[in-house]
């Protein structure tokens, strides 16, 4: 594995870090004789954020074992590592040096999950006299323009509506024409918050192997000011051990994961969760067939209903929407503040040096493993930094650091739309916020912390509290049209207007004191 010599004559195939599926479209005519796949370790696509330790080590690691897959079936890589010293750090320049290295037919790529890469790409193509094509990225459920047909015409992009449409064209949980269990979603079952005593089941992670080992001292030589730590790495890196994390989760864990989906507990990053989100990202795993996988338990009886649907509506919903809703709206919605907001982001959210129990093992988790789970994202960091008034740019850059499993695609739309309500009601029918009472009745940090959850003003009182009807009343203008806030609205129009204005005079003193400050 190395900069190979080109083939005169053959087809250059470009692999992303995170296209590593046997299946992909730019390998699916390849030709070993005469074609080269060129992959890439490169310095932009490391650094345009500066990604978690453990995001960096697990691509890196998980694109050599791809290539030495590649290599053991006889296929030339031309791979192109971190620290080589004609590395040109990024994709384009790797192209393009692939080119010069000799005469090919053309260049096959498959489409890129980024927008910000697509337009280099996209310049490449129009740069060079090879001839390029570009093809689509066949391992998603819904293709983009599968997803822009669902949207045409629509006056709102519910993901209700979207995932019932693909749990009837893949057949997933359907009787006949009727939804399994007749009703389509079981989230309702799903909202228990932890038992005393509840004990999550053992996780074994995945041993980093001597490939993987080296990957994490190459990030740690080359990166080591960014952010996280890498001791904890235990993320699979080769389909192989991807298949064994989801095998686990099927068997052992799947069933009671609808009844604690959304529970939070100090010290537990992984309660019933999958782990499973970096393996399809990458490519490591076929999210159709872990879809299917999911409904075999519940078909043969080994999971219930509650657990099964709401797994898949996770991977067939909200993963699938969320990754057209970028495609269809970008670059437009990466720009997006509907709430104009424009604080900085605390510093807390990076060093976890903070009194709030639930912000501070969120972050804790965050930096020791570059993970927490999609509550502990939206409900806790995100709904926190959505209260604060954090610019949304400050809001997707953090997400885009601290997790294994960010790309652009699927956490903007989370960030930008649900955890912050940015884009103004696009992904999200209303802002997700509350107050400490929700995260109260959803974990256990609130029995240790030193804020007093019961308290809604004063400098004891929880956070969450004190910001959250200064929020509301904050942004009176944009949100009390939005019927499913009626309620609180109707409760803030029953005080009077001193009691109001003191709501958002409390909100900004909570504001300053966590260090969400205007910048200047």
């Amino acid at each position: 594995m190395g900069q190979t010599s080109m083939p005169a004559g053959g087809t250059l195939r470009l692999v992303l870090g995170d296209q590593l599926s046997d299946g992909l479209s730019a390998l699916r005519d390849l030709d070993p004789a005469v074609d080269v796949v060129l992959m890439a370790e490169v310095r932009a696509e490391a650094t345009y954020v500066k990604h978690h330790k453990q995001k960096i080590a697990l691509v890196f690691a998980a694109m050599r074992k791809f290539a030495a897959g590649l290599e053991a079936r006889g296929v030339t890589v031309r791979y192109v590592r971190i620290d080589d010293a004609d590395n040109s750090g990024s994709i384009a320049g790797e192209l393009y040096r692939a080119l010069a290295a000799g005469p090919v037919r053309n260049v096959v790529i498959t489409e890129c999950g980024e927008w910000r890469l697509a337009r280099q790409l996209a310049d490449f193509a129009a740069s060079t006299p090879v001839p390029v094509e570009s093809r689509e990225d066949d391992r998603f459920i819904c293709s983009s323009a599968r997803f822009q047909r669902w949207a045409a015409d629509r006056k709102s992009l519910t993901m209700e509506f979207f995932y019932r449409e693909m749990r009837r064209e893949t057949g997933l949980l359907m009787d006949g024409a009727d939804p399994a269990g007749g009703q389509w979603n079981f989230d309702r079952d799903n909202r228990s918050g932890p038992d005393r005593g509840m004990v999550p089941p053992p996780r074994p992670r995945t041993p980093p192997d001597a490939v993987t080992r080296q990957a994490m001292a190459d990030v740690e030589r080359l990166f080591g000011d960014h952010f996280g730590d890498l001791d904890a790495f235990g993320w699979p890196t080769t389909a192989t051990e991807a298949e064994a994390v989801l095998a686990r989760f099927l068997s052992d864990i799947l069933p009671a994961f609808g009844t604690w989906q959304d529970a939070m507990s100090a010290g537990q990053p992984w309660m019933w969760h999958g782990l499973v989100s970096t393996s399809l990202n990458l490519g490591l795993l076929d999210p159709l067939q872990v879809c299917r996988r999911a409904e075999g338990e519940y078909r043969a009886g080994r999971a219930p209903l509650n657990a099964v649907e709401g797994f898949i509506r996770q991977i067939l919903g909200w993963r699938e929407f969320v990754r057209g809703l970028y495609w269809l709206k970008m670059p437009e919605y990466g720009a997006r503040n509907a709430l104009d907001a424009d604080r900085r982001l605390p510093g807390f959210y990076w060093s976890g040096e903070t009194d709030m129990a639930c912000v501070a093992d969120a972050v804790r988790s965050t930096r020791t493993h570059a993970y927490a789970h999609h509550i502990q994202r939206l409900m806790v960091t995100g709904n926190l930094a959505m209260l604060l008034g954090v610019h949304p740019d400050a809001v997707d850059d953090w997400y885009m650091v601290v997790y294994a499993d960010a790309f652009e695609w699927v956490e903007m739309p989370n960030t930008r739309g649900m955890a912050t309500f940015a884009d103004g009601g696009i992904v999200g029918t209303k802002p997700y916020a509350a107050s400490g009472a929700y995260i109260n009745r959803m974990s256990d940090y609130c029995a240790d912390c030193r804020y007093d959850v019961k308290l809604k003003t004063g400098a004891g009182a929880c956070p969450f509290n004190r910001l959250y009807w200064g929020f509301l009343e904050r942004n009176r203008g944009r949100l009390a049209g939005n019927p499913r806030l009626a309620m609180p609205f109707r409760t803030l129009d029953g005080w009077d207007e001193a009691r109001r204005r003191a709501l958002v005079e409390e909100a900004d003193a909570c504001r300053e004191a966590l260090g969400a400050v205007r910048p200047g």
